[in-house]
């Protein structure tokens, strides 16, 4: 489960797919669902999804970078489904989260 989380934490779902995580941790894709429904409640693209997330807000609070940059560099594969993600989790937009220039 360690190196799972760790290679997600590393863009593995990024890139690739449940399959290609499966495969390069020597286990089936359904055994390594279930391992991550028993252990973290989620599924490992959930699971992807949650860091992408965490990644661009701290992006969003730490940097001035554009948003299209930030949703790239978190990991979405396109700024729509970036913003999808947000509204679906906070209700608001992405640049809504950024704090205000001093």
């Amino acid at each position: 489960m360690e190196r799972a989380l760790k290679l997600i934490e590393d863009g593995a779902l990024d890139i690739g797919s449940v399959d290609q995580l499966a495969a390069r941790l020597g286990v089936g894709a359904r055994h390594l669902s279930r391992l991550f429904a028993n252990h973290v409640g989620a599924t490992p693209l959930q699971t992807a999804q949650t860091l992408r997330i965490g990644r661009a807000k701290r992006l969003l609070d730490e940097t001035t970078l554009p948003i299209t940059d930030i949703a790239f560099k978190a990991g979405f594969g396109s700024v729509r489904r970036f913003n999808a993600a947000f509204q679906k989790l906070y209700g608001r937009a992405p640049s809504s989260m950024r704090r205000p220039k001093r």
